[in-house]
């Protein structure tokens, strides 16, 4: 039932956020991505610091290990980004963040396959990541799988968007990002049987997929929205993160009560 439990929530995330991106026209697209960006955020930090991490340091490893774990993770998320290996495109020129005219178009770069590239192997990280979590507990899995999703559909949406100013047709986008979230199924299986067998190992897994969450809150989410805006926008944001702090803890809370 484990494996039946992580494929699903792999497949719900990819399909749910290329549904959203193919439901939605480009203007409202940038209008309520905005929104889940901040939401993002909140269940990011949220999962990775109030439960992800505390269950990996309830286990017998020593802490220091633990902390030299996130400490190389967040390095290791960072040099994947550099290589452009997790990619994060939630930037568009529709977003309301006043971007150039022909943005989309430079963000596509030389073309829209490489933004596929470091996409599936982002999905296929998260994948891991959900497997290790359902391997730790039921109740750490379904958190973790709700973070990626919720963090999955503006991403998804904005690399619908790169694809499509990278020359792709918006029918070509979708199903290229579809294949695309497939590579988060084909991770938790690999995770399943692959962590599975080696129990010894979850805590330091589980640092790594929190470190995974802080990176991409830290250095992609929250620096998107360190700008100058109207008061009603930034009560806005941080209503947001508010809301996506309290869907977790209200999930463990529920899940915990069971």
């Amino acid at each position: 039932m484990t494996l039946f439990y992580i494929v699903l929530a792999t497949l719900v995330g990819g399909v749910l956020s290329v549904v959203v991106a193919a439901s939605l026209t480009v203007h409202v697209l940038g209008r309520v991505v905005k929104h889940l960006v901040s939401l993002s955020a909140g269940v990011l930090l949220a999962t990775s610091l109030l439960h992800v991490l505390p269950e990996a340091f309830e286990s017998k490893v020593e802490p220091h290990s633990l902390f030299a774990t996130l400490l190389g993770g967040l390095l290791f998320f960072f040099l994947l980004e550099k290589a452009e290996l997790y990619r994060h495109a939630h930037h568009h020129e529709g977003d309301g963040h006043d971007h150039h005219h022909h943005f989309d178009e430079d963000q596509a770069g030389r073309g829209g396959y490489s933004v596929l590239v470091g996409d599936s192997i982002h999905n296929f990280c998260d994948g891991v990541i959900i497997a290790a979590a359902f391997l730790a507990s039921p109740q750490l899995g379904i958190t973790t799988a709700l973070a990626v999703i919720l963090h999955e559909i503006p991403q998804e949406v904005g690399d619908t968007i790169v694809l499509i100013n990278a020359g792709f047709s918006r029918r070509k986008a979708l199903l290229y990002n579809a294949l695309s979230g497939l590579a988060a199924v084909a991770g938790g299986v690999v995770g399943y049987f692959v962590v599975g067998a080696m129990e010894e190992i979850f805590p330091y897994l589980l640092v790594v997929a929190s470190s995974s969450f802080i990176y991409v809150a830290v250095a992609d989410l929250i620096p998107q929205m360190q700008r100058r805006l109207p008061w009603r926008e930034m009560a806005e944001q941080v209503a947001w993160i508010a809301v996506g702090l309290g869907v977790v803890m209200l999930a463990k809370a529920l899940m915990h009560s069971h």
